[in-house]
């Protein structure tokens, strides 16, 4: 099942595509705004509804292109709407507003195949983008050092495995590096410490073993 965000200006967002509704997939929706860009960051697919206003759908669209955004997004158009688009919108797919259920899940299923492959790696609120060496918290950029980004994708990579402190320096930092066990504590502090507050729960302490990442957060021990 996957996470979709609508992103319309209709009060019931599944108006924008009828057919999402007859899907087994997890709909939420908010207006065309910049808030639009926090509240797609746990969405797997972004459904941006150009039926009545182009014009908000395109700026809408140039906004997650710009912000880098990983999720891919699928433009809902009325049939008069199809000569408007450009390959400047920066959008993953386009499909009618008339759209039946079948076509619907077909082109969901092809974006999330395309996305899975593109190096993005999506876990709760946490994104990472493999590629490009960048990441970011419920859409909050991370300003990761490289060993700390290496560590948080390789936590994230594995969710729910508890890791000790020497399986992360041999798999992390490499056979070769000499320097003692207290180094995993200290870049495990700062990452929840770049998490923040809200988010350092999702790498969690297990007493006496070592750590791991758990997508919804997990109760933070005593080290």
């Amino acid at each position: 099942m996957a996470q979709l965000l609508v992103v319309t200006s209709d009060a019931a967002g599944a108006d924008a595509l009828p057919g999402l509704a007859l899907l087994a997939h997890d709909l939420r929706s908010c207006p065309p705004d910049a808030d639009a860009l926090t509240a797609a960051a746990r969405a797997d697919v972004v459904v941006v509804d150009a039926r009545t206003d182009l014009a908000a759908a395109r700026t809408v669209c140039r906004l997650f292109a710009a912000a880098g955004s990983p999720q891919p997004l699928l433009l809902v158009l009325a049939e008069g709407g199809f000569v408007a688009v450009r390959a400047d919108w920066g959008i993953a797919d386009i499909v009618s507003d008339t759209a039946g259920p079948a076509e619907l899940e077909a082109r969901l299923r092809l974006l999330l195949a395309r996305t899975a492959s593109s190096g993005v790696l999506s876990t709760g609120p946490l994104t990472i983008d493999e590629n490009g060496y960048h990441a970011a918290v419920n859409g909050r950029p991370l300003d990761l050092t490289y060993t700390e980004f290496e560590l948080l994708r390789y936590l994230a990579q594995h969710p729910g495995r508890v890791f000790s402190r020497e399986q992360l320096l041999s798999d992390v930092w490499g056979y070769d590096y000499y320097g003692g066990t207290r180094t995993v504590d200290v870049h495990i502090r700062r990452l929840r410490a770049k998490l923040g507050v809200e988010y350092e729960s999702l790498i969690g302490t297990v007493r006496n073993v070592g750590y791991r990442f758990s997508p919804t957060g997990t109760p933070r021990l005593a080290e």
